[in-house]
């Protein structure tokens, strides 16, 4: 006899049902004739004899044709009436015509792309067949061509990408914003792209694309762009960055001040750190300013109160604490805006922009998941050109194809160039937009091989290739990785108090990290000097005085030039031991606990 089935309503076992598969008919019935509210959802799973009853929020859910007997329940008076406006979607929910399902329930539907795929065993039927994407997928050109890695790739991509971020843009003060200077509409495009608004706020351009190797320069995943389209403009994005700074009150009635900070105060960074600073001491509009100038002075009060003595009067020592350009930054000051914090202190935000033209280095993606980085900005007179003198904007690798038969990106470079012709895009919504054969016959009308193939000349030989190149034009994003954003080497820098070890992160000039494989490498080579010079000479050596007797650390008097051991006393027996000053922080720490570390010195042989 079978078990009787666990019943679960929001993960919580409510009780236990001796026939699961009636008990989720009669729940699913009741949703349908509206007994029960449409976001309630209940799937069986047999392997497990338990039955999941879900209405809680937050459950992504989409709505699927009920599907009886092979035939859909949506007729053709239906979407008569739609058409008319005598009815709502809504009220073809409330009818029992269309329902929701959300991940779990979708795992009991059998659920057909389209009505002639329809059989008795179906439940349910697509509304649209690219309705079983998201909403980013679905903006996609013919994804159903390319692998689905290559499609989750390129839904990651559409979000890394600068476009126009929002329409205000300009009264926006982001800490960090991008937005590109001439974006494009997508000329291979999807239904999805009206749908969403996102027709009217592009992320990308269009580019002439060829597939060949140049070179060596576009090797992998590298591209080759054309120096002439760069500068024209192509790619171009304006980089944003806010800083801001508070008058904050303490205790005492001491408080902040914006001003020109004045010599005698401490930490003043000198005349030309201030010298685009207004009397107020906030920087004005339009100012180019490098890394380390000051945006907004400021002088706060002494982080310790001194003790004033009886009829003495002290002035009061203020300190520097001004905003300054970020290390390895630059740009123009775009926008000040003085305003009022939580407190009702003064605050002051300014936006400092900076133009960012293409570099090699920085990052462009296809909407295949084809990503790119420049390896090679290239002279026009250079680039390879087409009979009619048409010279790419971008080279392409073909190896990057085959591998992973992105076969859409191969379609959308057709599109592209017989929606250039036509003056009209090319639909390429996802199992609905226009196929292969009817690219293949417009390039025909036009007077082009079918194919897309072109004759192409070698730009720096003059000569005609022999292979026929494959060319078109692919809609491509600029990404948010920028070179310049992450360029970064150093030779000597600040240090941390603690550990006296280089500081971390890019943004603090840190030190380039050597981790556990780059000692390995350095092991597996025999370099040991090396290794001793990475992780101690260029890190946090230090010479300590080791007592010989006891073995432990002993002080040395500088001034006094006298050695004495805190538990023998004065001895003559220390001596200097070059170690890491974190090794010596642990011991320092392991005395803490009452624990007595000995260092046992011995002659080096």
């Amino acid at each position: 006899m079978k078990k009787e089935a666990s019943v679960y309503c929001n993960g919580k076992l409510i009780g236990f049902h001796p026939n699961p598969e009636q008990l989720v008919k009669a729940v699913r019935e009741k949703r349908r004739k509206g007994e029960l509210p449409y976001d309630v959802t209940v799937a069986y799973y047999h392997d497990l004899n338990e039955v999941y009853i879900n209405s809680d929020p937050g459950r992504a859910m989409r709505p699927l044709i009920i599907v009886e007997n092979g035939k859909p329940k949506l007729t053709k008076e239906h979407l008569k009436m739609l058409k008319e406006g005598k009815i709502k979607f809504s009220d073809l929910v409330s009818m029992g015509v269309i329902e929701f399902l959300d991940a779990e329930e979708e795992e009991n539907a059998y659920i057909a792309l389209s009505e002639k795929e329809l059989t008795p065993e179906h439940t349910h039927l697509e509304v649209y067949p690219a309705m079983l994407f998201g909403a980013i997928a679905s903006m996609l050109p013919y994804p159903e061509h390319n692998t689905s890695p290559r499609d989750s790739m390129a839904t990651q991509y559409i979000k890394q990408s600068l476009g126009l971020f929002a329409s205000n843009f300009t009264k926006r003060v982001d800490t960090r914003a991008h937005v590109m200077l001439y974006p494009q509409r997508t000329l291979v495009t999807s239904k999805f792209y009206d749908a969403l608004g996102a027709s009217r706020r592009p992320a990308g351009q269009n580019f002439v694309v060829a597939v060949l190797p140049y070179y060596g320069y576009n090797i992998d995943d590298a591209i080759v762009m054309n120096k002439a389209s760069i500068e024209r403009g192509i790619g171009r994005t304006m980089s944003f960055r806010t800083y801001e700074n508070e008058e904050r009150r303490y205790p005492g009635g001491q408080r902040d001040r914006f001003e020109r900070p004045r010599p005698e105060v401490f930490g003043y960074r000198g005349e030309e750190a201030y010298q685009y600073l207004d009397e107020d001491g906030i920087i004005e509009p339009e100012f180019d300013v490098n890394e380390g100038d000051v945006l907004i002075g400021k002088t706060s009060p002494p982080r310790f109160l001194e003790d004033v003595r009886e009829l003495e009067v002290l002035e009061e020592k203020r300190r520097e604490n001004s905003t300054t350009v970020r290390h390895r930054e630059h740009g123009t000051v775009d926008w000040v805006l003085a305003t009022e914090g939580e407190g009702k202190n003064r605050l002051v935000k300014v936006r400092v922009r900076t133009l960012m033209i293409p570099e090699i280095g920085d990052k462009f993606a296809a909407r295949h998941g084809q990503k790119g980085v420049i390896g090679l900005i290239a002279d026009e007179a250079d680039m390879p050109f087409t009979e009619k003198g048409i010279i790419p904007d971008l080279i392409f690798n073909p190896h990057a194809v085959p591998s992973r038969t992105t076969v859409g990106y191969l379609l959308e470079t057709l599109g592209g160039k017989v929606a250039c012709m036509r003056g009209k895009e090319v639909d390429a919504t996802p199992f609905d937009g226009e196929n292969e054969k009817d690219l293949r016959n417009f390039m025909k009308q036009y007077g082009f091989r079918d194919s897309g193939k072109e004759i192409l000349y070698n730009g720096i030989t003059g000569e005609k290739m022999e292979a026929r190149i494959f060319v078109g034009v692919t809609y491509y994003m600029r990404l948010k990785h920028l070179v310049a954003d992450k360029m970064y080497a150093r030779a000597r820098g600040p240090v941390q108090i603690l550990t006296r070890q280089p500081t971390e992160g890019r943004a603090r000039e840190g030190g380039l990290r050597f981790g556990e494989m780059e000692r390995d490498t350095l092991i597996g080579h025999g370099a040991a000097m090396l290794l001793k010079e990475r992780l101690l000479e260029e890190s946090d050596k230090v010479i300590e005085h080791v007592c010989g007797k006891c073995g432990v650390i002993a002080v040395y008097d500088q001034v006094r030039g006298r050695k004495w051991c805190p538990i023998c006393g004065e001895s003559k027996d220390i001596h200097p031991i070059e170690m890491s000053y974190a090794f010596k922080l642990l011991l320092n720490e392991i005395m803490a606990l009452g624990i007595y570390p000995r260092l046992v010195l011995k002659d080096r042989v």
